[in-house]
């Protein structure tokens, strides 16, 4: 294995890392109805559990519902009861084929604990990052104890391998201020 491909591989990781982050903070709640909210939502169909956004369209009416509108009539009730029972806390309203979602307004403590959550899974991406940082590092450590590479050579990967993460986590940070100014506004 080469110094490149390391870095190749280190840098697909913690792009992935992000990707990851990304998905979670899209399931924190906020203020504001966005349609991604529900798509880790299961419902029961024919047996198996589906992801809600393919047994029905799932749209913003206004800023602060959410409208479900099921394929299958026979349906609505089990996406309703799926809808209630998931963590969100939220309350849906049956009106015929349209399941209306309204979002409530979160109150200053529950903000203060969804900014905990986003820090917390920040801290998590932050951390994975790392330990594929030192994994990338011992393994180019284990081809200089092979003679594959010189010591320059890892001292020069090490760099790189250090501004990779350094730009992973400021993006991280980026995202989770984005996330809590999100959060905070009323």
């Amino acid at each position: 294995m080469s110094v490149s491909t390391i870095k190749q591989a280190t840098e697909q990781k913690m792009l992935r890392s992000v990707d990851s982050l990304k998905c979670s903070l899209a399931k924190v709640r906020t203020g504001r109805a966005h349609a991604g909210i529900l798509d880790h939502i299961t419902v029961e169909y024919y047996g198996s559990p589906v992801p809600i956004n393919q047994v029905a369209n799932v749209t913003l009416i206004d800023a602060r519902t959410i409208g479900v509108s099921v394929w299958e009539k026979k349906l609505a009730g089990a996406v309703e009861k799926a809808i209630r029972d998931s963590d969100l806390g939220l309350n849906p309203a049956a009106m015929g084929e349209l399941i209306r979602v309204p979002m409530p307004p979160l109150s200053e403590e529950r903000r203060r604990e969804m900014v905990k959550l986003v820090k917390s899974e920040g801290e998590n991406a932050k951390v994975a990052v790392r330990n594929q940082r030192r994994d990338a590092n011992n393994e180019v450590r284990d081809l200089v104890k092979a003679k594959e590479i010189s010591e320059d050579d890892e001292r020069r990967s090490q760099d790189d391998i250090q501004k990779l993460t350094d730009r992973t986590v400021a993006e991280i940070d980026k995202l989770l201020a984005a996330k809590e100014q999100e959060v905070m506004t009323v």
